[in-house]
């Protein structure tokens, strides 16, 4: 079971940091990829790490300005937001599978979203 939390109400240029949480200890050999669906919009990838961290990947919308990291001890799964825009306002999930973590929704399970909303 995920469980996706951080996110809240900023305005434009602020950060915001969005944990992904699991119970199983197994979390921490599972790649985790977040995603995001703005209103009104299909649900598009954000970035994603393997188990290990080693390999990462990222939206072109938010290469640069998002970064994905874990702390395995803790089975947790960390996207540092930082430089907001209101075109980041969306709804975040976190999602994870045993051997996939790339772009596609491909992962086996789902957390419930976090929202995340910029104000300009």
């Amino acid at each position: 079971q995920l469980q996706a939390s951080g996110g809240g109400v900023v305005q434009a240029g602020a950060s915001l940091r969005l944990s992904c949480a699991a119970s199983s200890r197994t979390f921490r050999r599972y790649a985790v990829g977040w995603f995001r669906q703005a209103p009104g919009k299909e649900r598009e990838f954000v970035a994603s790490s393997s188990w290990s961290g080693a390999s990462t990947y990222y939206a072109p919308s938010v290469q640069g300005r998002f970064t994905i990291s874990r702390d395995n001890a803790k089975n947790t799964v960390y996207l540092q937001m930082n430089s907001l825009k209101p075109e980041d306002t969306a709804v975040y999930y976190c999602a994870a599978d045993s051997a996939y973590n790339g772009f596609e929704e491909q992962y086996d399970y789902w957390g419930q979203g976090t929202l995340v909303t910029v104000s300009s």
